[in-house]
C-alpha cells in the first residue's frame, strides 16, 4: 500500500471536487486540506512529499464528504475572510461574500478625509463585516450595527472584540432604522434581496446553510430596501452617503425608490464580475 502524502491527498481531493462540478477544485482542495490538518499554505506548497497518517487522511475525508454535500468550507470552519479580516460566522449570520466588498470600496471612494470622526450605521449587520471593514480603514470613525437577529448581534460584537474594534462599535437588536435615533454620516446595508419565487433556484449551499431571514426580501425581494429607504431622511446627515448591496436586476428599481423618498442617486457601482452591485445615494437638495 502506497504511503499517503500531502501532494497525493490534495490531488485526490481535487479530483473529487472537480467531478462534483465545484469551481477551482485544486485551490479548494488546498484550502480544505490546510484547514483539516491545521497547516499553512506554505506547508502544502513546500512539503508535498510530507507523509500523512491514517487519522489525518480521515479528517480530510470527513471534511471532503461535507463539502461534496454542498456545505461551504466557511460554514464547516465557522469563519470567513472579508476585507483581509477574519470573521466568525454563526447560524444567524449570512456568510459574507467577496462581492459585498464592493459596498466598502464604494464608501471609501467617497470618503475624502479618512481621519474624520465619521458616524456609521450598518443596518442588517450580520457578522458586522461591512461596519468593521470600514472601521479598519477609518481610524477615528465609530459605528452602530443593527440586526433583528439576537444571535447575529452577539456574533458581530464577538467579531468586533476579536478584531480590536469593541471600543468603536456598538451592536443592537432592532428592526432596521427604528432601533436608532440621531443622524449618521455613512449608512450602509446589505438587506435580504431574494424574491420568494426565486428561492427554489438558489444554490444548495446558500439555501441550506445561510439563514432564510438574511435572504428573504419578500415577494419582490425589495421589502428591506423599502424599510431602510423610508428611514434615510431621518437618519442621514445633510452631507451623508448611503450605500447598499443590490441583487441582480434591482438597480433601477432601488434607484427609483431612493429618488421617490427625496434622496439623490450618486452612483451604481459594479462588482468585479461587472454586475451592478452597490447603489450610492445622498440627501437631496
Amino acid at each position: 500500500m502506497a504511503t499517503e502524502t500531502l501532494g497525493r491527498l490534495i490531488a485526490t481531493a481535487a479530483d473529487e471536487l472537480s467531478a462534483s462540478g465545484l469551481a477551482d477544485p485544486r485551490r479548494q482542495a488546498r484550502r480544505m486540506v490546510a484547514a483539516a490538518l491545521e497547516l499553512s499554505q506554505a506547508d502544502l506548497f513546500g512539503h508535498p512529499d510530507r507523509v500523512v497518517d491514517n487519522d489525518q487522511v480521515g479528517r480530510v475525508q470527513r471534511m471532503l464528504r461535507r463539502i461534496l454535500c454542498n456545505e461551504p468550507l466557511s460554514r464547516i470552519l465557522q469563519q470567513r475572510e472579508f476585507w483581509g479580516l477574519l470573521f466568525h460566522l454563526s447560524a444567524e449570520t449570512l456568510d459574507p461574500r467577496p462581492e459585498t466588498e464592493t459596498v466598502v470600496e464604494a464608501v471609501l471612494a467617497r470618503v475624502c478625509d479618512r481621519s474624520r470622526s465619521w458616524r456609521i450605521l450598518d443596518l442588517g449587520t450580520g457578522t458586522g463585516c461591512i461596519l468593521l471593514a470600514l472601521l479598519s480603514e477609518l481610524p477615528a470613525a465609530r459605528g452602530i450595527g443593527v440586526d433583528i437577529a439576537a444571535g447575529a448581534v452577539r456574533t458581530a460584537a464577538h467579531n468586533a472584540a476579536r478584531l480590536g474594534f469593541a471600543d468603536r462599535a456598538l451592536f443592537l437588536v432592532g428592526d432596521w432604522g427604528s432601533a436608532v435615533a440621531g443622524r449618521f454620516d455613512v449608512i450602509v446595508a446589505n438587506p435580504p434581496y431574494i424574491a420568494r419565487a426565486d428561492f427554489a433556484s438558489l444554490p444548495r449551499e446558500v439555501a441550506r446553510h445561510d439563514p432564510r431571514r438574511a435572504l428573504d426580501g419578500g415577494e419582490d425581494g425589495l421589502d428591506g430596501y423599502r424599510a431602510i429607504i423610508a428611514a434615510l431622511p431621518r437618519l442621514l446627515t445633510s452631507d451623508g452617503i448611503f450605500a447598499a448591496e443590490l441583487g441582480f436586476g434591482q438597480a433601477a428599481t432601488v434607484a427609483g425608490m431612493l429618488e421617490a423618498n427625496g434622496l439623490k442617486l450618486v452612483e451604481i457601482a459594479a462588482d468585479l464580475a461587472g454586475h451592478a452591485r452597490c447603489v450610492l445615494a445622498s440627501r437631496g437638495g
